[in-house]
């Protein structure tokens, strides 16, 4: 959540960065108007309760000399009765703030691009020369077909649109890059958790994902759980309201978890094939840190993940992300998009985002440092989506005469049978 005492000493500078954002000026009008609602609130029960001061000491003074006390005590009465009201109308005001703020994005960075859509997002580098074909190369969901990797007619059987069935070599392959990616986060540092994959709203309210986004989550009826979207959810919230020891940061997680999104808005958008599924697999990475290590360990985890594509041979492309185009949660985000040439184009695979304090504040996550306690920032990134990186190898490894060779980082884990 955004700082709202940021916001209002210096609203003006605030109402433009969320601006970038997308945030509707009627909103900021309407915030602009609680604050000055909430100011004034404040300032009649400071009034109310130094007029009660008074009235009290002048209460003691006429009962102590044994006068008449029966006007001062309707008059107490009455200031009690006001300062009462005015406690329960500046709560009102104050909960009115929070839940506006709730469905507000979080800052961008300084440094990050101003911009609307992702037209606007800027390339920072490409890895990785993509292959040149001396055929046509093919779709993933044709080379699935050929050979019988993928079976999208009995994936909707047995759900509805947008669900899969991975079989033979296609089901080994999620299983060998899940096992692979998570050895790899391992090796360089993140601690390996087993998370469960339904979490209740105080959770996916500490990083975001409530109350804005609850028509993209699966609920469990009469239930107060829900499917979650990302392990970034369930592995940030294992520190939810706790104080964490500030030798302790940074704390590096990683999990593997299948996700689950309804993809609202998204009806006519990759119909075909299995980018955009309502299950889908990912192996997750989520830092929580001290605001001077953030930045440090965001380029740790975009360099991750873009050695774990680099060890897979997959050519991909590091892109910052425009404010119009950030996350809710984001602060700054690159995502890292791999090549797939059966499409012609880049598609993500990863994104890799610094929420700064926005979750930390909504989770109540801070740090110990002394005697005070401070707010941690908290980042996430996938390493990676397993179902984009078994399409980007279909596609990038295929043959002429459509069979997929496999990568040799991979072959390890493809070979090993119980």
């Amino acid at each position: 959540m955004i700082d709202l005492k940021y916001l209002e000493k210096n609203f003006e500078e605030a109402a433009k960065r969320l601006a970038t954002r997308g945030v509707e000026q009627n909103v900021l009008d309407e915030i602009k108007e609680l604050f000055k609602r909430k100011k004034e609130a404040l300032k009649k029960f400071e009034e109310k309760r130094a007029a009660q001061k008074a009235l009290s000491k002048e209460f003691g003074a006429y009962k102590a000399q044994g006068k008449d006390i029966s006007e001062l005590k309707a008059k107490l009465d009455k200031l009690k009765e006001e300062i009462i009201e005015l406690e329960k109308e500046a709560k009102a005001i104050e909960e009115e703030l929070y839940q506006k703020a709730l469905l507000i994005p979080n800052f961008p960075d300084e440094n990050v691009p101003i911009g609307e859509s992702e037209e606007d997002n800027i390339e920072i580098k490409r890895v990785l020369e993509p292959r040149e074909f001396e055929f046509e190369p093919k779709e993933h969901w044709e080379l699935a077909n050929n050979n019988g990797w993928i079976d999208f007619e009995r994936g909707v059987k047995l759900a509805k649109s947008r669900f899969s069935l991975l079989a033979k070599e296609g089901a080994r392959l999620e299983r060998a890059l899940i096992n692979f990616f998570l050895d790899f986060n391992i090796k360089n540092g993140f601690e390996e958790y087993w998370v469960p994959v339904l979490n209740n709203s105080k959770m996916l309210l500490g990083t975001g994902q409530l109350p804005k986004f609850q028509d993209d989550l699966f609920k469990v009826e009469d239930e107060d759980l829900y499917l979650i979207p990302t392990a970034e959810v369930a592995l940030t919230n294992i520190y939810n309201s706790e104080i964490i020891e500030k030798d302790k940061l940074p704390l590096l997680l990683t999990s593997y978890t299948p996700c689950f999104r309804k993809e609202a808005g998204s009806a006519s958008r990759d119909t075909r094939g299995i980018i955009r599924q309502h299950q889908f697999d990912k192996v997750e990475m989520v830092a929580i840190t001290t605001p001077n290590q953030s930045d440090e360990i965001f380029e740790k985890m975009v360099e991750n993940a873009s050695n774990i594509l680099k060890a897979l041979e997959l050519p991909h492309r590091l892109v910052e992300l425009c404010t119009g185009d950030l996350g809710f949660s984001a602060a700054r985000t690159i995502d890292l998009e791999v090549w797939l040439p059966g499409q012609g184009k880049y598609r993500e695979i990863s994104s890799v985002s610094n929420t700064r304090d926005f979750q930390a504040r909504r989770a109540k996550i801070r740090y110990k440092d002394g005697k005070k306690n401070y707010l941690v920032h908290t980042l996430n990134g996938s390493a990676l989506a397993v179902g984009r990186t078994l399409i980007a190898i279909m596609e990038n490894f295929q043959n002429k005469d459509g069979s997929i060779e496999i990568p040799k980082a991979l072959r390890p884990y493809m070979e090993s049978r119980v």
